[in-house]
């Protein structure tokens, strides 16, 4: 007897509908399962079998087929054992027909028939908001992230009887109702603080500007100067992300299994800081089928990258696309992703091998080596370039504290305030993303800002890309100060952030 059930697959960061077909034969007893399966979805046959038995009903007797349809997509991981039992079921005739095609069924079986959580509801959930189908079905710990979607009811489930006896009888079903406050409970409070750090003061400015425009940073700077303490609270002082950057995150951490249990919107800016050793492909994305990298765990928020030129050389020029064109294109023989990687990059490096500042010619040569592992074209990109100095002692020893993060951050939020309604004709989030010809439309100078930057310019020597970062950086500062037009103090100041062009270690 044939019989289907239907479920969903992910792809990149999409979802597809997947029509799971079970015939029964009388043969030898064999399963086999078609349609491009990985080996969770091939080990679902064990699974299922064991699930089954041990919840009161029978497994088929003869050879048993199961189909994955559409054949010609890989099929992965163990999110579609529960549509197969159902398919099983019916097939020999447990359970009615007509039921499993009013429903779509998610989730991975434990050999005693309870229903595991699974990764990538989210995205199911927002895939099958507009299908004729009445509900869908989770498992328990996945029903608060599918309810942010409200437009297909969401039903958790514990077991596999529970399943069978609310497809028998519908009116027991009770679709999960949200809290709101716990879906879109933003994180307030935050361990960590900028009034925790003491001293460097043209840092915290660097790094307020960088927040409010969503400039990419340098942090240079020997040892224990705090560069990594500096950049784990730069996500404390960026501003609130909105609704549609909520569900952006959340689906991206969905698919990837990072969601806790009972959590709805992930409302917290990522923030990412992987080791030196990672490789280019956890990275950027990749793989035989194609997973998100670092890039996009890390979009709409923070990805911190500690001693720069300790990573490999190919996995630092990685970053040059991802960061000019927000989003990385992975293409394979069979088919091409794209992942959106809209990151605030923030890297930190010491000056020298050894830590310290070079001071005679032979630290001098290793120092230049050091730091040309950097690339131009890479360093181009990263907008703001701040040295932090060691501390002296009357500040270590200092008692008065620092402004926090909530202070700073009603800065950066009044400041992106006023970026999103002079971009909102436009698909500009931020100063940072402007293009040419918006800079030309919204960074005008007067003659004596011109003068400055041209002889900044001849001077450093840098490079047109430097030239339009200045303007963008320029742009930020002037709207930190509620400024309309940019004015020379401004350009004065964003040109100190260029401080580290190629130019100056040759």
């Amino acid at each position: 007897m044939l019989a289907k059930s239907y479920s969903y697959g992910i792809t990149g960061l999409e979802a597809y509908p997947i029509c799971i077909e079970v015939d029964t034969a009388r043969s030898l007893p064999s399963t086999t399962i078609v349609g491009l399966p990985d080996n969770a979805v091939k080990e679902s046959k064990e699974r299922v079998r064991s699930a089954i038995k041990n919840s009161g009903y029978k497994y088929a007797k003869g050879r048993v087929t199961i189909n994955l349809s559409p054949a010609d997509i890989k099929k992965e991981g163990p999110s579609f054992d529960l549509a197969i039992a159902l398919g099983v079921l019916a097939a020999t005739e447990q359970i009615p027909l007509d039921p499993l095609n009013e429903y779509i069924f998610l989730g991975e079986l434990s050999l005693d028939g309870r229903i595991q959580p699974v990764r990538g509801t989210l995205p199911i959930a927002l895939a099958a908001r507009d299908t004729r189908f009445k509900g869908l079905m989770v498992p328990l710990a996945n029903a608060a992230e599918c309810a942010i979607v409200q437009q297909i009811p969401i039903v958790p489930v514990k077991n596999l009887t529970e399943v069978i006896r609310l497809l028998s009888e519908p009116s027991l079903i009770r679709p999960y109702q949200s809290e709101k406050p716990k879906v879109y409970d933003h994180m307030t409070e935050d361990n960590i603080d900028f009034s925790d750090v003491k001293g460097q003061i043209h840092v915290k400015r660097g790094l307020e500007i960088a927040a409010a425009g969503g400039h990419n940073v340098l942090l240079i700077g020997p040892p224990g100067t705090g560069k990594s303490m500096l950049a784990k609270r730069l996500p404390t002082i960026l501003p609130e992300m909105n609704l549609e950057e909520c569900l952006e995150t959340t689906k991206i951490h969905s698919i990837m299994g990072l969601i806790k249990e009972g959590q709805g919107l992930v409302t917290k800016r990522p923030f990412r800081s992987p080791h030196h050793t990672t490789s280019a492909v956890a990275i950027v994305g990749g793989g035989s089928n194609p997973k998100p990298g670092e890039v996009t765990l890390s979009h709409n928020g923070v990805l911190f990258l500690d001693e720069l030129p300790e990573f490999n050389r190919n996995v630092i020029e990685s970053l040059r696309q991802p960061m000019e064109d927000h989003y990385v294109t992975i293409s394979r023989a069979s088919r091409t992703v794209c992942f959106p990687s809209r990151f605030l990059l923030i890297c930190a490096m010491n000056p020298s091998p050894k830590g310290d500042y070079a001071t005679d010619g032979l630290d001098l040569y290793q120092a230049k080596k050091y730091l040309s592992k950097i690339s131009g074209p890479l360093l181009d990109r990263v907008d703001l370039h701040l040295e932090v100095p060691a501390l002296r002692s009357v500040e270590l020893l200092a008692h008065h504290h620092s402004e926090n993060s909530k202070d700073i951050k009603s800065r950066t939020t009044k400041a992106r305030q006023i970026q999103l309604r002079r971009f909102k004709n436009d698909p500009v989030p931020s100063n940072s993303c402007m293009t040419h010809r918006q800079i030309k439309k919204y960074c005008v100078l007067d003659e004596e800002s011109k003068r400055l930057l041209k002889e900044a310019i001849e001077q450093l020597e840098l490079s047109a890309r430097a030239y339009d970062k200045i303007l963008k950086i320029a742009r930020t500062v002037a709207d930190l100060a509620g400024e309309e037009n940019i004015q020379t103090e401004h350009i004065a100041e964003a040109i100190q952030y260029r401080s580290l062009d190629r130019s100056w270690w040759g």
